[in-house]
């Protein structure tokens, strides 16, 4: 299993867009996110329109425009962010209704890639922009 390259993608421009906004109300352009963190502009314009469908940014028209945060970077979370521009993260190679094998069976090991599965969604769903942003990323986060 791996995580696309829209989802990384993704993150990495809502954090900077977070990092941009630093409690301003200053919308930030797609241009500048391409820019800082290298990513094709063409490119954030797709995903951008997934963010947006999907309530995570507000886009604002005319000069001075671009994009900020629908909501604070606490109250977002990273799996929220990869499940707007992805399809679920899956760790077996199972189609949804039936097993992996060829007469429908689960395979020896679904099991454990399934759970594998799971706990990565609970990791990205338990990490907010503002953890990525301040460094919050230890297993004892959850403490702090």
């Amino acid at each position: 299993m791996r995580l696309s390259t829209k989802g990384r993608y993704a993150v990495m421009a809502m954090a900077d867009l977070a990092r941009a906004e630093g409690g301003t109300e200053r919308a930030t352009s797609l241009a500048e996110i391409a820019h800082r963190q290298e990513i094709s502009l063409s490119y954030l314009e797709q995903l951008f329109a997934r963010l947006r469908r999907k309530g995570l940014v507000i886009s604002a028209r005319g000069p001075g425009g671009g994009y900020r945060l629908a909501r604070s970077a606490e109250e977002t979370r990273i799996s929220d962010i990869v499940h707007a521009v992805d399809e679920p993260l899956r760790a077996t190679r199972c189609a949804q209704a039936k097993g992996c094998m060829i007469k429908g069976e689960r395979c020896l090991t679904h099991d454990l890639w399934e759970d594998l599965g799971h706990r990565i969604e609970d990791y990205l769903a338990s990490v907010s922009l503002a953890d990525v942003l301040n460094g919050r990323l230890s297993n004892d986060r959850r403490a702090a």
